[in-house]
């Protein structure tokens, strides 16, 4: 584990609520005052302190045999996070755009302190360190600098517009959401899933169609599920593509039905959860026309549109990047029957192809995936490759492979599933959060991934234990019922003070949900309520 200087774990402790004081990372999912979730005589309520002011309580109940869900409110009545103004830094962002960062270099502070102090305004400045992941630069991040502490947004605001007259870029924030002091409430909800006694199944679904858009209690409701939860990162603007779509792998009941970003962290729920395990994984799919291969680029997404990039070739960047749609001038992509969409048009050619891998039309793009068929689409070079070998009446195979980082391919049955999203947070029983490389944060552009990752936010994980429980994990966040979240460090500091061996963080914001027997037992973040996402994992009764 690559820990850096100055944050060690007295620190994490208290960054992440006095955590080890609230759940004894020696006893995996003991909770202090509650049972350990093998044993299923544990009190309905219980209340632990740490004797320093952090207090949670629990309530714990036995949705199935081998299922439990226990929800938390952890308390910090010494923590007293306020509204403040803080002083944005000009940057150049990656990709040499103009950008604002809230974090700036110690001679940029030095600067603008001056600044702040001769237009009349007393300022605070933050030395802010890198957090503790596994592959960014150890030690200072950057100075924050800030004016004033407020009671309301309001009166922050107010300050705001004054410091922003006075010639400096401005935003509002709640102190509550930053990693360098206590948050004072958080709202936590830990299933746990024993496939040694539960009898039914865990997977991933996206509900028959990968192009949609669904809420995970809806769907929960729909399957009769015990307990389901958002699953990966997927598309929310129709200027990326297909609403609904994964922007990461995604496979569901053995059908891969969306490609890797790169090689980033999944859940591999395996014979219908039985079998789970977390690790970053890559996919290779190849069109074969006799003798003629081509690199198919995608699955089921739009041609020429990577959302969160990791492709070779792409524009701005090859590498992964959160919540970026990076551009392909020649892209091959193939449609399943999940697509249950109209397909992309526009320039390119498409080639449809039936059961048996047989060309059974070769013309422009559009229309729909019909039953028992497959669609190639290309653009680019790729529209040419088709236009050449895709021959009315012959084959055009396609074959996908799925591996690990260790090389070793992964094999899909009928009850397998994996769901995917970023990044690893517990890996082999230690911490270690490759936050870069899986392009959550940029160390050379602090103007991207900050509030994302190392702020608090509504989050949702999951991570398998020593005895080969399955724990679904979500926190409240954006002060919904008062709950500020997680930063990225603080999730895997918990989900390890659960017995996590293995941890990856799945989308959260406004998507985090769990739903229990259908109903929602968390408070979603977004105004409008539970937000509509692309997949989701449920946990399925046995069917008789």
């Amino acid at each position: 584990m690559n820990n850096r200087p100055g944050l060690g774990r007295s620190s994490r402790a208290r960054l992440a609520l006095g955590v080890a004081a609230v759940l004894a990372v020696a006893a995996p999912l003991s909770i202090s005052g509650v049972a350990a979730a093998a044993e299923p005589a544990v009190p309905a309520v219980s209340t632990a302190s740490n004797g320093g002011g952090t207090a949670a309580q629990w309530t714990t109940r036995t949705v199935a045999p081998g299922v439990e869900v226990r929800t938390g409110t952890v308390r910090n009545p010494a923590a007293t996070p306020g509204w403040t103004v803080t002083v944005q830094a000009a940057v150049t962002s990656r990709f040499g755009t103009p950008a604002w960062a809230v974090v700036g270099t110690e001679s940029w502070a030095s600067a603008t302190v001056s600044r702040l102090r001769a237009a009349g305004f007393e300022p605070d400045t933050t030395r802010v360190p890198w957090p503790d992941y596994a592959d960014t630069p150890r030690g200072l991040m950057g100075v924050r600098i800030r004016v004033g502490s407020y009671p309301t947004q309001d009166a922050a605001k107010s300050t705001a517009s004054q410091v922003t007259a006075a010639g400096f870029r401005t935003v509002v924030e709640w102190t509550g959401y930053d990693a360098d002091q206590p948050a004072d409430v958080e709202n936590i909800q830990v299933a746990v899933i024993d496939p040694r006694r539960f009898t039914g199944s865990v997977k991933a679904t996206h509900d028959g169609n990968v192009a949609q858009r669904e809420t995970t209690s809806s769907v929960a409701t729909k399957l009769g599920s015990l307990v389901g939860v958002n699953g990966g990162f997927f598309l929310t603007s129709d200027a990326d593509g297909v609403q609904g779509v994964q922007a990461g792998i995604g496979a569901y009941n053995g059908e891969l039905a969306s490609m890797a970003v790169g090689s980033r962290a999944a859940l591999i729920l395996g014979d219908g959860g039985r079998h789970n395990r977390i690790a970053d994984l890559t996919t290779t799919v190849t069109a074969s026309a006799g003798r003629f291969d081509r690199a198919v680029r995608g699955v089921n997404r739009t041609p020429g549109l990577a959302r969160n990039c990791g492709l070779p070739g792409g524009l701005p960047t090859a590498a992964p990047r959160h919540d970026t749609t990076c551009t392909l001038a020649d892209d091959l992509v193939t449609f399943t029957a999940e697509y249950a969409h109209d397909l992309p048009a526009g320039s390119g050619v498409q080639a449809v192809l039936d059961s048996k891998d047989r060309v059974v039309s070769v013309g422009v793009r559009g229309g729909v995936v019909a039953p028992g068929h497959t669609v190639l689409q290309g653009i680019g070079a790729a529209a040419d490759w088709l236009t050449a070998h895709a021959v009315v009446g012959k084959k055009v195979s396609v074959t996908e492979v799925v591996r690990d980082a260790d090389g070793r391919r992964v094999r899909l049955g009928a009850n397998d599933s994996i769901i995917s999203a970023a990044p690893t947070l517990v890996e082999n029983g230690r911490i270690r959060i490759d936050a870069a490389t899986e392009g959550v944060v940029d160390p050379a552009d602090l103007s991207f991934g900050y509030a994302w990752a190392n702020n608090r936010q509504p989050r949702t994980m999951a991570g398998i234990d020593r005895r080969g429980r399955l724990l679904l994990v979500t926190v409240d966040g954006r002060l919904s019922g008062g709950s500020e979240g997680f930063t990225i460090a603080e999730g895997a500091a918990f989900m390890r003070s659960l017995g996590a061996e293995q941890a990856l963080n799945l989308d959260g914001g406004g998507s985090t949900a769990m739903a229990v027997n259908g109903a929602l037992v968390n408070r979603p973040s977004d105004a409008t309520g539970e937000r509509a996402v692309g997949d989701t994992i449920q946990v399925l009764p046995r069917t008789r």
